[in-house]
């Protein structure tokens, strides 16, 4: 069977259909499926072997929670292709039409193909620990790293899977080599931020929450994170100072109070109104 490839162009200039999948594409990251859908079954009326089409138009089923519509799709797309994203999309789709045992065989064999796809490893570990069989999926994503050292989302994936089965040093490990690899990534440094500061390492901690901060300063979840931090290596004024930038944001005053009486440099409050009034506070 002819290889198709995703996508075309002619004389330096993208094909009209190309053009359109990236405007489904667009649309599926600004979370409008159904545009995506109707774009993708736009171009695959007028090619039916268009397999970036059907992968496009079978995400778009995805995330309509149309998953037997997109496994249909899918499975026309990683028929006429050897390319494991299709495939490894399908696996996906068949999991959530109910069919994962049908899944968890066919992810088993694009791990197995050469060169290694590392999203097909992320995918079945994600299978595995959703079916509970974490230590599965551990090794599925030690595999995957063996394969692919430097593919980011799998020591990601490790470090959050360590974490999940409370082996911190495990996921610190994981997520300072995620860190190395992608130091500009703010999620990262927050997640190896935490895992510190569940160990007890709040100088380090601290650290690794203003790496974060500095890479997304508007992240008040983090903020409050990181003023915990500072309460617990007894930095109170500035800790406070920190949560009281944090309470700023809606929603975040709840979290900020319970921060503040659960810390044992913190404070308790005996009405709502002393709460209000403290957070309103500036040193």
């Amino acid at each position: 069977m002819e290889k198709l490839v995703l996508s075309t162009a002619e004389q330096g200039r993208p094909h009209p259909s190309d053009q359109a999948l990236d405007r489904a594409v667009f649309a599926l990251r600004m979370q409008r499926p159904a545009e995506a859908e109707a774009i993708a079954a736009g171009v695959l009326k007028a090619s039916k072997r268009n397999v970036r089409a059907a992968i496009v138009h079978g995400q778009a089923l995805m995330a309509q929670n149309r998953a037997g519509e997109a496994v249909v799709s899918l499975e026309k797309a990683a028929r006429h292709t050897d390319d494991p994203t299709a495939a490894t999309l399908l696996a996906s789709a068949l999991t959530a039409a109910g069919r994962a045992d049908e899944a968890l065989s066919r992810l088993r064999k694009i791990i197995a193909g050469r060169p290694a796809f590392p999203p097909a490893f992320r995918e079945l570990a994600r299978q595995l620990d959703l079916a509970g069989r974490t230590s599965e999926a551990l090794a599925t994503l030690e595999a995957g790293l063996e394969l692919a050292p430097d593919f980011v989302e799998l020591l990601v994936d490790l470090g959050i899977l360590r974490q999940k089965s409370n082996d911190r040093a495990g996921a610190r490990v994981a997520f300072a080599q995620a860190r190395d690899l992608a130091p500009g990534r703010h999620d990262i440094c927050a997640a190896l931020a935490r895992v510190m500061l569940a160990d007890g390492d709040c100088t380090a901690a601290a650290d690794v929450f203003r790496q974060a901060l500095a890479l997304q300063p508007d992240d008040a979840a983090l903020r409050a994170d990181f003023g915990r931090c500072l309460l617990e290596m007894g930095e109170r004024d500035a800790g406070e100072e920190v949560l009281r930038v944090a309470a700023n944001e809606p929603l975040m005053a709840g979290r900020i109070i319970m921060t503040l009486a659960a810390s044992s440099h913190g404070r308790f409050f005996m009405r709502p109104s002393r709460a209000e009034q403290f957070l309103r506070a500036r040193t």
